[in-house]
């Protein structure tokens, strides 16, 4: 399996989940720390602390701590190298 294909595929593991993808929506309007992810989302924040862990390893999401708090924001870096990876490599394999 290509490195490509195993980034789309943990990506795919990361948003495979409903309320991962919700914490992922939460984050999309900005960082923000686990308590406030856990209110938003409405899922206990042990449980939103072990979907930031998946989607953490997926590369979908990055933290930053400031002061005493983490704060989780969406990897935009990632994802759009990651789009532009598959951009470029899936014409390729059309031929």
């Amino acid at each position: 399996m290509s490195d490509l294909c195993k980034e789309i595929a943990n990506m795919g593991k990361g948003i495979g989940n409903e309320n991962r993808y919700r914490i992922l929506e939460a984050l999309m309007k900005g960082p923000l720390a686990v308590g406030d992810i856990a209110k938003k989302v409405n899922i206990p924040q042990p449980a939103v602390s072990q979907h930031l862990k998946v989607l953490k390893s997926a590369n979908l999401v990055e933290d930053e701590r400031q002061g005493q708090e983490v704060l989780y924001s969406v990897n935009v870096s990632y994802m759009a190298s990651l789009l532009k990876k598959l951009a470029t490599d899936l014409p390729k394999h059309n031929k």
